[in-house]
């Protein structure tokens, strides 16, 4: 059942949060490591904020989500709770101070089991690091779940957590979704705070959900989607809650798709193609006008992005006598943000905004864009990094997933579908898009995508 299904449940009084709760613990204890899922469990807490639900729901004082399951990723604060980033460096770190969205999820009675996997401070499209090593897809556990959110995203697509957090500043919601055959939402620029403590000086990231449905993906971004007071980008709350847009059916949309890239020497795989041109004819075969148009994105971008990417990763609070204890990655992209200066910022910021500017300008006639999610299909655990050379680590990641970080510069909301498996049984999503500020509208398309060519019962074998 997705979270909504269990949340009816709960209401119902059909079934206790302590049972739901202690259902999904059983689960965590019984998959979670082959997964690579979690890093922290925190079954006791878990335990005893179902107690507290269980009491809510009784006296009639629930939300609509009280007492549903789910899990934070590592990079969020979580006051009280070990968040390492996915560093070694940060092995026994505990925050005093929430992540204002975690405030918010707690205030809609979620639970959390726990913090998911993520790569060293969530910089890389795979998951893995020296604290738990790998997060690996639940399809094939030869195989890597995707980054940054892969512990999410495993754990959600094997039934470990309903749905769950993710955070996305290249694409790190959308590429694990994909290699995990689940649904993933990235919200617009500013639709969600990072505060109190974090900082959306790149507008590069932002957080948003992973579930198996579309549903339960609006649901937890209309718990989320909640300006914090002095926020730099703020949008306002959605004048119609995202799981109303659910139930909306669009009118015809005009959709524009590209499948090339826009890096030279870097293509899509066969089965990207192929899903790519079934979601067209499905989107077709819905009433909606589907154009062909060149890859608008110019390859420029790239520099300019990476630029940006290194001297936020510089700019982390490393004690000198840490960094050592780094992984070699994130050491070259420490060391590439080192030899930047803040002119070259300053010079790259000013690029991205602009570009993607004129970008959206011309996409105006739109109003929603199709392309694969990623290139290739999920990839074996140790394919990104065994060379050594963290340079060709870059290059593989950009072979993978060519198409994620476009929507991070411009701010646009951008979600992965599973509606494709390769002849070996692998997920491969297709990535819808729509303009800036347009996150209902593509809520609306999403849910009659959903309709149309369910998933929800495709379940990897294994995790019964």
């Amino acid at each position: 059942m997705d979270a909504t299904a269990q949340a009816e449940l709960l209401r119902g009084r059909e079934v206790s949060a302590v049972e739901l709760v202690g259902h999904h613990l059983e689960r965590i204890d019984r998959h979670a490591a082959a997964l690579g899922a979690f890093i922290t469990v925190t079954a006791d807490a878990a335990m005893e904020q179902a107690r507290q639900a269980d009491a809510s729901i009784a006296a009639g004082t629930a939300g609509p989500l009280t007492g549903v399951p789910t899990a934070v990723k590592d990079l969020t604060m979580t006051a009280g709770v070990r968040t390492t980033m996915g560093s070694a460096v940060l092995r026994d770190n505990v925050p005093a101070t929430d992540a204002y969205l975690v405030g918010l999820m707690r205030g809609a009675g979620l639970i959390s089991l726990g913090k998911t996997n993520t790569p060293e401070f969530g910089l890389s499209s795979y998951t893995d690091n020296d604290v738990v090593g790998p997060a690996r897809t639940p399809w094939d556990l030869d195989r890597n779940a995707g980054g940054s959110s892969g512990g999410a995203a495993a754990a959600v697509a094997a039934g470990l957590v309903p749905l769950a957090q993710g955070s996305d500043g290249g694409g790190s919601i959308r590429i694990p979704a994909s290699s995990c055959g689940i649904f993933g939402f990235k919200p617009s620029r500013g639709r969600v705070s990072v505060g109190p403590l974090g900082s959306d000086w790149s507008g590069l990231a932002v957080d948003g959900p992973l579930s198996r449905t579309v549903r339960d993906a609006a649901a937890l971004l209309d718990v989320i989607a909640h300006p914090m007071p002095g926020d730099l980008r703020p949008l306002p709350d959605p004048d119609i809650p995202f799981v109303d847009r659910v139930r909306q059916v669009p009118r015809r949309l005009r959709i524009a798709r590209w499948s090339a890239t826009h890096l030279d020497g870097v293509a899509p795989g066969p089965d990207a193609v192929a899903a790519w041109d079934a979601a067209s004819r499905l989107l077709e075969s819905l009433g909606h006008d589907v154009v062909d148009i060149a890859n608008p994105f110019p390859a420029e971008l790239e520099p300019q992005f990476n630029v940006v990417w290194s001297s936020g990763v510089a700019g982390a609070p490393v004690p000198p006598e840490a960094e050592p204890l780094l992984r070699a990655n994130t050491r070259y992209w420490r060391e590439r943000g080192g030899r930047a200066s803040a002119v070259d910022l300053a010079r790259a910021l000013q690029f991205l905004e602009a570009t993607t500017r004129e970008v959206v300008t011309g996409l105006q006639t739109f109003d929603a864009m199709l392309t694969p999610t990623l290139a290739l299909p999920p990839q074996p655990v140790g394919w990104f990094n065994e060379s050594g050379d963290p340079a060709e680590d870059h290059r593989r990641e950009l072979l993978y997933t060519p198409y994620t970080a476009l929507y991070n510069m411009s701010g646009q909301p951008a979600a992965t579908l599973p509606l494709h498996w390769t002849s070996e049984g692998l997920p491969i999503g297709v990535m819808l898009a729509a303009l800036p500020g347009q996150d209902g509208l593509l809520f609306s398309l999403c849910a009659q995508v959903e309709a149309a060519a369910p998933w929800h019962d495709r379940r990897p074998t294994g995790f019964a």
